[in-house]
């Protein structure tokens, strides 16, 4: 992985319920580092993603097959100096973001994109890249980490 004061490159990817899309794997092209977050659905989405880049994967809630019990329900993560804590379900976070010293909060379960800072923790869901649900778009996303600094980037899978 990049050192401090390099860019690092974090794809995020989550919701994707069995379907890895092209596209979905074209926008991750060039990543340092994947985040999944949670909601894989298919055994085959995790080992795809490696190809790109090391991969963390956390478990959601229609992971229930055996394969997925490997799968974690949370991660912490240090990537390019900052501190990044992975759960599918933001509603299920137990602990004090500020006083773990969290950066950021990466979550997936809603199906929509977010990025929101709050109290200098930055909030981040990359949205769905899975089966589309109600009107919601297919997104992905991406975060610089510069200096200790997260540049997040939504990115819309639909031309």
């Amino acid at each position: 992985m990049a050192q401090v004061g390099s860019e690092v490159v974090v794809g995020v990817i989550s919701d994707t319920h069995g379907l890895l899309r092209p596209e979905a794997l074209e926008a991750l092209v060039g990543s340092d580092f994947i985040i999944h977050a949670g909601d894989v659905g298919d055994r085959s989405i995790v080992p795809a993603l490696q190809e790109i880049a090391p991969v963390t994967a956390v478990r959601g809630n229609i992971d229930t097959e055996p394969w997925a019990r490997g799968l974690p329900e949370d991660a912490v993560l240090k990537i390019g100096g900052v501190k990044i804590y992975v759960i599918h379900n933001l509603k299920e976070l137990r602990s004090d973001p500020i006083a773990e010293g969290y950066a950021a909060i990466i979550s997936g379960h809603s199906h929509l994109p977010k990025q929101e800072t709050t109290k200098e923790v930055l909030y981040f869901n990359p949205g769905s890249a899975g089966p589309r649900r109600f009107r919601l778009s297919i997104t992905v996303g991406r975060l610089r980490i510069r200096e200790g600094t997260i540049l997040p980037e939504l990115i819309n899978l639909e031309k």
